[in-house]
Order: C-alpha cells, then sequence, then structure tokens
C-alpha cells in the first residue's frame, strides 16, 4: 500500500488528504517563515560581529592634534595615561615627535592592579 492508500483507508474524523500533502503554498509559507527567523537572529546577532577599529587605528586617528590634546586623547583611548607620556600630557614635558607618541602609546600595557 502507499502513503496515500494508508490515508485514504483511515476513518472517517482524520485529517483529510489534501491537509497531509505539502503544496507550493505550504512550501513558500515555510520558506518565508525562515526568512523571517534569519532575519531576526541575524538583527540579534549584528552587534557582536560589528568592526571595531584596532588600537593602532585609533590611535594613529589622532594625529592632527596639538600634543598636548593628543595625549590626553590617547589616555582616554587606552584607558590609562602610559607613564613616559604623563609629563608632555600636563606641560611639564617638551612635546614629543607624533612618531615617538604613536610608538609608546601603541607599546604600553595596562596596569596591573
Amino acid at each position: 500500500m502507499t502513503p496515500a492508500e494508508l490515508i485514504a483507508a483511515l476513518p472517517e474524523g482524520r485529517l483529510p488528504p489534501a491537509l497531509t500533502q505539502m503544496n507550493a503554498a505550504d512550501l513558500l509559507l515555510l520558506f518565508g517563515a525562515g526568512l523571517l527567523v534569519a532575519a531576526v537572529l541575524s538583527l540579534l546577532a549584528a552587534p557582536f560581529f560589528a568592526y571595531r577599529p584596532s588600537r593602532r587605528a585609533l590611535v594613529r586617528a589622532t594625529r592632527g592634534m596639538p600634543p598636548q590634546e593628543r595625549v590626553l586623547a590617547i589616555g582616554r583611548l587606552l584607558g590609562h595615561l602610559p607613564e613616559a607620556l604623563r609629563a608632555m600630557a600636563y606641560g611639564s614635558a617638551p612635546a614629543l615627535e607624533p612618531e615617538e607618541i604613536e610608538r609608546i602609546a601603541l607599546a604600553a600595557r595596562r596596569p596591573r592592579r
């Protein structure tokens, strides 16, 4: 017996045979539901896959600023001010070359507490 014959042999009160078969409208509905679920999941996951510029790119973005302001901006970016740049930030030391400021900022590690 084929599946269609088995379903037809069921007593009345069961699902009609037309409801047990997939047609084009059902497949289209399932495809649309899948697209909707994928859209919702991608919106929920988007913040986890957002592009974050590297620390090097953030430090280089400060190149056009005056030296003292640049050092303070680097301190905000890093979350701390490297020891070698502290005197310059407060104006008690002469300004360093831009390349030297970048080298110090990129080599700095977060202090341990």
